[in-house]
């Protein structure tokens, strides 16, 4: 946990973002459509990845940045919240924020989660889940993308039982979010095109495959990726 807070200093931030692009990584983020159980599959991915690499560097990472990034703002966690949510200030919010003095804009916001997700992703060990992570993550090397989807009515499902919830709250829960994830995920990218699957190296349905499946699935694709970009890289070293 000492090692998250470190992201929230500046200047050790700062260290991080002036890294070479060759150090970077390794990351891998989680993208989802709602009800996939994407921490679940993040805790017993990092947990097979210590496990696999007999250390305990590999985290995984959610909402915790959301506190952390309303206290370096000074703001509260609410206005990170929203931006996350894609809500935006009104110009009358705006006005009343700068008055009172608590005035954060959305760029503020948004430059924060960018420099501290970026961060993280860079030093590398990190398992992101959604976040933006993979649009932010999108220009390091040794990074495997992942996109969970599944069928809407068993994410439907899913989210009634989490959440006691009915299933027309729930059915309007899903789109909302899933609406929400989109755009949260187009916001970090300098381009907006209509479909992002470019942005992954795979999708998996988790209806048909376990948490645990799932886990193993994605180790086994990164070891691949990660595996070979190394040593495509000593190849080029050994050659010049």
């Amino acid at each position: 946990m000492e090692k998250f807070f470190d992201y929230f200093d500046e200047r050790y931030r700062e260290s991080i973002l002036s890294k070479p692009p060759a150090e970077d990584g390794p990351v891998i983020t989680l993208s989802r459509l709602t009800g996939c159980d994407a921490r679940e599959v993040a805790a017993v991915l990092v947990e097979q990845l210590n496990k696999k690499a007999g250390t305990t560097k590999w985290k995984w990472v959610d909402k915790d940045i959301i506190y952390s990034i309303a206290k370096e703002l000074n703001t509260d966690t609410q206005r990170v919240e929203n931006f996350y949510k894609g809500i935006e200030l009104s110009k009358l919010s705006e006005m009343i924020m700068a008055f009172s003095g608590g005035f954060v804009s959305d760029l503020r916001v948004k430059k924060a989660i960018r420099d501290v997700i970026l961060s993280m992703c860079k030093e590398g060990y990190i398992v992101l889940v959604g976040r933006g992570g993979v649009s932010i993550a999108s220009k390091i090397t040794d990074a495997l993308h992942i996109r969970l989807i599944a069928p809407f009515y068993w994410r439907v499902e899913h989210v009634m039982k989490k959440k006691q919830i009915d299933m027309a709250a729930a059915e309007e829960y899903v789109v909302e979010t899933d609406e929400k994830r989109f755009n949260l995920i187009h916001s970090f990218l300098e381009k907006k095109p209509l479909n992002i699957d470019y942005l992954f190296d795979a999708t998996i349905n988790r209806y048909a495959f376990s948490i645990s499946e799932t886990a193993e699935l994605i180790l086994t694709m990164y070891e691949k990726k990660i595996n070979r970009q190394i040593s495509e890289r000593n190849k080029l070293k050994s050659f010049y």
